[in-house]
């Protein structure tokens, strides 16, 4: 197998999707530089050109680490997509995911591979605690698109907020990692991608997908640590292991403790080194 990203091989920042029937942007998004890759078999492909993509999608993870995303789940669609991907996919992203039922369907017919719930509609908002907490789910996303329309909600970051902060929290409170949020819809504006990658961060965010490799390198840059970050990471990691692990202090009088040597050691594992935690 080739490419890039398994879904709990590191820690992603960044998710780049490509529509399930476009031959070409199979092979191209691989080389596109996203921390991993979504192949779509639900909303960017046609309804004539389902049978199509779902075979081309198969051969394709066949190949390539890649996630996919099947149809909403307990439709037929659905059950073809996890039935022709469930041996070979990096993980299965669900949309409309409403509830914990929704998992186990997807689970039954993919056992040990890795789930990923898209919450998109009201339902899924309120169902998240237990969606988080079901078995295989190895993180949680948002569809921001298909849930501002479901709530009749107006564009900004006013209105996720809510959403988006609650996810951060049943997402820890289920010992997930943090959630991924949705993509930007506006290709060429960088300037308001850098803003909404760096406000979902500031609450907890992870990662942010994406549907064009010009916004990659700015998600990397957003979710990825600075120099700084990863100067005082491993300068709190060092000094917690010369303490003997146990509490200690910088030499800046910053207090150390295993919270605090865990926040380092994350910054290192999200830029790729290894550390003594």
């Amino acid at each position: 197998m080739t490419s890039s990203t398994v879904v709990e091989s590191r820690v992603n920042r960044s998710y780049l999707f490509a529509p399930g029937h476009n031959a070409k942007l199979l092979h191209r998004v691989f080389e596109a530089g996203a921390d991993a890759v979504i192949l779509d078999l639900e909303d960017a492909v046609p309804e004539d050109a389902k049978d199509r993509a779902r075979a081309m999608v198969a051969a394709t993870v066949r190949e390539h680490a890649a996630l996919v995303r099947v149809n909403p789940p307990h439709t037929v669609e659905c059950a073809a997509d996890v039935d022709a991907v469930a041996g070979s996919a990096a993980g299965i992203r669900i949309p409309k995911c409403e509830s914990a039922d929704d998992v186990a369907w997807v689970a039954a017919r993919a056992p040990g591979v890795p789930l990923v719930p898209a919450i998109e509609t009201a339902r899924g908002v309120l169902a998240a605690q237990e969606i988080a907490a079901a078995p295989a789910v190895a993180h949680l996303s948002i569809g921001g698109l298909d849930l501002l329309r479901d709530l009749y909600a107006g564009d900004g970051a006013l209105p996720m907020l809510y959403v988006r902060s609650h996810l951060v929290v049943v997402s820890r409170a289920a010992g997930l990692p943090p959630p991924v949020d949705s993509v930007y819809p506006l290709i060429d504006d960088d300037a308001g991608l850098r803003a909404e990658a760096q406000f979902v961060r500031s609450l907890g965010f992870a990662a942010k997908s994406a549907i064009h490799p010009r916004q990659i390198p700015i998600l990397h840059e957003v979710f990825g640590p600075s120099p700084r970050d990863l100067e005082w990471a491993r300068r709190v990691l060092t000094a917690f292991d010369a303490s003997g692990r146990g509490a200690t202090r910088l030499p800046d009088g910053e207090f150390v403790d295993l919270p605090v040597a865990q926040r380092a050691q994350r910054l290192l594992e999200i830029a790729g080194e290894t550390g003594p935690t």
